[in-house]
């Protein structure tokens, strides 16, 4: 089932840290989450405005993701995953020191620049689980990373909230010790798991934005997919720019309250992912879960935007953890139409798809919050950008239930940009490296 690594041990200790270590990023990440519109808040003074800020940090962040992802992507494809993902835990512990001394707007503008480009444990997790990972074994496998997400999400929101007693600043702070230790982990056990024979000269033709998204245009269910997964991350970005601040505003849940709320959907989510997609994908396959999960996410973002009380609320959270089917049979999917040397790059496109969606999408969702609120609110329900997303991602799955069904075939020996560098020669690796440049 598992591609053994060098050896057993390493092979562990390598699955070990990919869990640990998405669990610690996004428990860091998570901490912050309920206490970001409140730092902001001191800095406006205007809730709408606290809104539109909110969301352009999520942008900026995003943009930083779409122009380095590439990059990061194709480095790791060249000299392996280890390096990127220690310096991605460094750079994020960085980013939450500086988010904890920031005096005004613009320095927490720089802390979100830096996460963006430093932040892509996330996807070079991803393609460190694909190379240890059979293909028809990925779906579970990442059902698991998106587990151990959720885990991080659980505990992250909670601990924030505690935290949130003692300042806004102070979960920055315990965000940034979270991220260190990860760094530290990953530094003294982390194997890598790209072997020489699979790695790819570095080209900056694939190392920019838009050379990596050619990738995604080798094949025409891939292309689908990566709809599909855009416009998934359009309607994820409505819980990371209006979730706090619409519970805090309709229901009048505090930091604690809303610290649960996010707690609980992500305990829903990690049952999903770890237990629910391999039972589901058995019984209709990785297309029919994918289809299926957006379905249900499409249901909760509505209820969620339509509930007149918290109670109802929280039914929609329930429903829209179903949505946790979908992400990973869609990258599984995905992954099994690029060779083993392109799973970086195909990662580092798959960033930026989600990177553009991450830019316009939390503008988009700000502005429609600070339209939605106030004293004379230009749309007539303060739910509306949850409707909105819930359209979107229906959208999402009426594109993914037309995908052929056809499993199609991976990319290997597709183009030039297939060959693994280290069959070369160092002369020929050079000349490589110049005409792919090109």
């Amino acid at each position: 089932m598992i591609r053994a690594l060098s050896s057993q041990s390493s092979y562990t200790a390598g699955i070990a840290f990919i869990f640990v270590t998405a669990f610690l990023d996004v428990m860091a990440m998570g901490i912050v989450m309920p206490v970001l519109p409140a730092l902001i808040a001191e800095f406006t003074g205007s809730e709408g405005e606290t809104g539109i800020y909110n969301g352009l940090f999520v942008a900026i962040w995003a943009g930083m993701q779409f122009a380095f992802s590439p990059l990061i992507g194709s480095l790791s494809d060249r000299y392996g995953r280890r390096p990127v993902v220690l310096i991605s835990a460094a750079g994020l512990a960085l980013d939450f020191v500086l988010m904890a001394v920031a005096p005004n707007l613009w320095w927490l503008a720089v802390g979100r620049m830096l996460g963006g480009i430093t932040s892509s444990s996330f996807t070079t997790a991803f393609a460190y689980m694909a190379d240890v990972t059979a293909p028809e074994q990925r779906s579970r496998a990442y059902g698991l990373i998106g587990a151990a997400f959720s885990g991080g999400f659980v505990a992250g929101p909670v601990m924030g909230g505690i935290l949130a007693e003692f300042g806004p600043r102070a979960p920055f702070w315990a965000a940034a010790g979270f991220s260190g230790l990860a760094f530290l982990y990953g530094l003294a056990i982390l194997p890598e798991s790209l072997r020489p024979e699979h790695r790819m000269c570095f080209s900056w033709s694939r190392a920019n934005p838009l050379g990596a998204l050619k990738l995604l245009r080798s094949h025409p269910e891939l292309t689908g997919l990566s709809v599909v997964n855009f416009l998934l991350y359009v309607a994820h970005h409505v819980f990371s720019t209006v979730f706090v601040l619409y519970a805090g505003h309709r229901y009048g849940w505090d930091a604690w309250l809303i610290g649960l709320a996010l707690a609980l959907w992500g305990v829903l989510d990690i049952i999903v992912q770890a237990l629910l997609v391999g039972p589901v994908v058995k019984r209709i396959g990785d297309r029919g879960t994918m289809v299926f999960g957006l379905a249900a996410g499409a249901a909760g973002l509505a209820i969620l935007g339509l509930a007149p009380s918290g109670s109802l609320f929280v039914l929609g959270i329930f429903v829209s953890a179903l949505w946790g089917l979908a992400m990973p049979t869609l990258l599984s999917l995905m992954t099994r139409r690029v060779s083993e040397s392109e799973q970086g790059q195909l990662q580092g496109a798959n960033m930026s798809v989600a990177s553009i969606a991450g830019v316009a999408s939390p503008l988009f969702f700000g502005f429609v919050y600070a339209a939605s609120v106030g004293e004379r609110p230009v749309l007539p329900h303060p739910g509306a950008a949850f409707l909105i997303a819930a359209a979107i991602l229906l959208a999402s799955a009426l594109l993914g239930l037309r995908l052929s069904k056809r499993h199609g075939t991976t990319g290997a020996g597709r183009s030039v940009s297939t060959f693994s560098c280290a069959r070369l020669r160092p002369a020929q690796r050079e000349g490589w490296v110049r005409v792919s440049a090109v």
